[in-house]
């Protein structure tokens, strides 16, 4: 496809990128548009409807973020294959939605080990709705009104102070931008440093990440790790003068990066003029071997660490809250065109949150769910005692998922079919390498945070039923 039909009115008050992508989305959901079709490019279509591109960009993030579409590396953007889709059609009476005749092929798990997910049956409701209550309990007319676009001011400063106590973040308040989600972020990041650098990424890496430097056009490089993390020598080998980790708590593999490796990256970062680094240190509240590891910002000396944390793993993914850390020149660079910005964080949450914070719930939470995590962590490296013969595991210390690598000769989709025969849901790390995986033992991913100490216990003892016998004829070098 290389054009789409679309009118739109510049006298409307409806922004053309929302009329842009609501056309999309429409022409998606109808069936105009048929799945894995191809887009016309953005600069294309923007040729085509004589706008800007930017415009074009910001409907096509909007589809990518709802999952309407993806894109895909040196071939565009494609119309995403989704199992099932309401399909909405005018009727006299009122719109009327047909499903879309498609089976949905995801499988009815009894017991999932979703790395994603977290604990909710600990949340703190009753706090949550105190601090709502007292939040608008008075006529504050304020906090209907739209807020400072970097975040609100005391909001912000209860991050500075949390950062520097338990992360090692060394900043100003001034220096924090509050959004709505990482992806938004990374938005905002984009137009601030501009499309005309290249990003290196570990590989595995959050696909995630992945899918959103891509979908905003950069050009996207992947380096190799070793058990310390990326390797800086590969890295330097490449065009890519930022360089996307997470030092405190890799994912998928779980490493930590050792401060030999940090200090190269940061010499790295140091040897060039707009060199960056940007930190994700999305759950390093969690860890129970030793002390926190401190972040890289704390380490460095040249203003080239980029910091961003979330509180969708330490409170609620549904809090949708991240921040970002940004070094004093780009600061600079977000304030000259900060009248373009507007808060994507409302008020009512900010305040919300920074009194869940200063208030000290927050720690108190962190700490009850640091031994609710620990609890399970322990009881499912007691369980996985059981498999010590066919499997090891790895990537342990820290977060709320394990590696699991395979040496009875399973290669990872027996793995995971045989995991499924007990309608039990486990992940494949090769999900998770931008390049093919490395030609070593099948290796998956198995979170916990979202389940009972009796389901871990129950989903073992049967997974040790059908991972146990390995494939025929295969000896692996613990059988010798």
């Amino acid at each position: 496809m290389n054009e789409l039909t679309i009118s739109i009115d510049v006298k409307d008050s409806k922004p053309l990128y929302e009329q842009i992508y609501e056309y999309i989305k429409g022409e998606i959901q109808g069936g105009s548009i048929s799945f894995h079709e191809k887009l016309p490019s953005t600069r294309a279509l923007a040729r085509h409807l004589q706008i800007s591109r930017s415009t074009v960009d910001a409907a096509y993030e909007q589809l990518m973020s709802e999952g309407y579409i993806e894109a895909v590396p040196c071939r565009g953007y494609f119309v995403s294959g989704i199992d099932e889709l309401y399909q909405f059609t005018e009727t006299v009476s009122e719109p009327v939605k047909i499903m879309q005749e498609k089976k949905d092929r995801r499988e009815d798990y009894r017991i999932d080990f979703s790395p994603n997910g977290i604990d909710l049956d600990s949340f703190p409701y009753n706090t949550w709705r105190k601090l709502t209550r007292n939040t608008l309990q008075y006529d504050n007319k304020e906090l209907f009104q739209p807020g400072a676009a970097e975040g609100e001011p005391e909001f912000r400063t209860a991050i500075c102070k949390y950062l520097h106590q338990a992360r090692g973040v060394r900043c100003r308040p001034e220096q924090i931008i509050v959004g709505a989600g990482n992806d938004y972020l990374m938005m905002l990041l984009s137009r601030i440093i501009g499309k005309d650098h290249v990003i290196a990424m570990e590989n595995p890496t959050y696909r995630h990440a992945y899918g959103t430097f891509t979908g905003l056009s950069y050009e996207v490089v992947t380096v190799n790790m070793d058990k310390n993390g990326i390797l800086v020598k590969e890295l330097e080998k490449t065009n890519a003068d930022i360089a996307y980790v997470m030092p405190s708590h890799q994912y998928p593999l779980g490493i930590v990066m050792p401060i030999k490796r940090r200090l190269e990256l940061l010499r790295w970062a140091a040897a060039g003029s707009e060199k960056y680094i940007i930190e994700d240190d999305y759950d390093s509240e969690f860890r129970y071997k030793g002390k926190p590891i401190p972040a890289l910002q704390g380490f460095d000396s040249n203003d080239r660490v980029i910091y961003t944390g979330t509180f969708s793993k330490s409170i609620a993914p549904a809090i949708r809250v991240s921040y970002m850390v940004l070094p004093e020149k780009l600061l600079e660079k977000y304030r000259e065109n900060s009248e373009f910005y507007t808060s994507t964080v409302s008020r009512i949450d900010q305040t919300l949150i920074n009194s869940f914070l200063s208030e000290g719930y927050f720690e108190r939470h962190l700490n009850k769910m640091r031994a609710i995590y620990k609890n399970k962590h322990d009881v499912l490296l007691q369980e996985m005692k059981k498999l010590s013969t066919v499997c090891t595991v790895s990537g342990e210390n820290a977060g709320v998922h394990i590696l699991v690598s395979f040496h009875n000769g399973l290669q990872e989709r027996e793995i995971i079919e045989r995991a499924a025969s007990r309608k039990i849901k486990v992940y494949g790390l090769s999900e998770y390498y931008i390049k093919s995986s490395p030609g070593e033992s099948a290796t998956i991913i198995m979170g916990y945070a979202n389940l009972k100490e009796d389901e871990i216990r129950e989903a073992v003892s049967e997974l040790a039923e059908v991972w146990r016998q390995g494939r025929a004829g295969y000896c692996s070098r613990y059988d010798q």
